[in-house]
């Protein structure tokens, strides 16, 4: 599986990294403009994401805005439903209108802040990117 980690705060892009490099290839993103440069570069070299774990509130594009530019660049691209990265967005705000927000505009799952494991580990697994 590999992996792209899009989180502006330090910690919490350790503690994802360390968790999610058991179960594949992982890089790190800080902003939303970084993670769709990485989101193109993965696709341009023919080894794209299989799941991309992205923060709501982040510097230069939030999280939102950059779930929607990769769902608009994957339709652009013509990528059938079966090659679309699976997005699980992650977030200290617990806000019903903030998760509806992120399943409305294409994301597949969504993880509170402080990140429980076996929820985030069960989410993938419902994603089939893990058996």
């Amino acid at each position: 599986m590999k992996v792209l980690i899009a989180e502006d705060d330090l910690a919490s892009r350790k503690f994802l990294y360390k968790f999610l490099s058991r179960y594949g290839n992982c890089d790190i993103t800080v902003d939303g403009i970084e993670t769709i440069d990485a989101f193109l570069l993965a696709h341009d070299e023919g080894q794209p994401y299989d799941l991309i774990c992205l923060d709501i509130m982040m510097p230069k594009l939030d999280g939102i805005k950059t779930l929607k530019t990769i769902r608009d660049l994957e339709k652009q691209r013509g990528l059938p439903d079966s090659e679309l990265v699976k997005i699980i967005m992650t977030t200290a705000l617990n806000e019903p209108e903030t998760v509806f927000n992120c399943f409305d505009s294409g994301c597949e799952a969504y993880a509170a802040k402080p990140i429980d494991t076996d929820k985030l580990l069960e989410a993938i697994k419902r994603l089939g990117l893990l058996d």
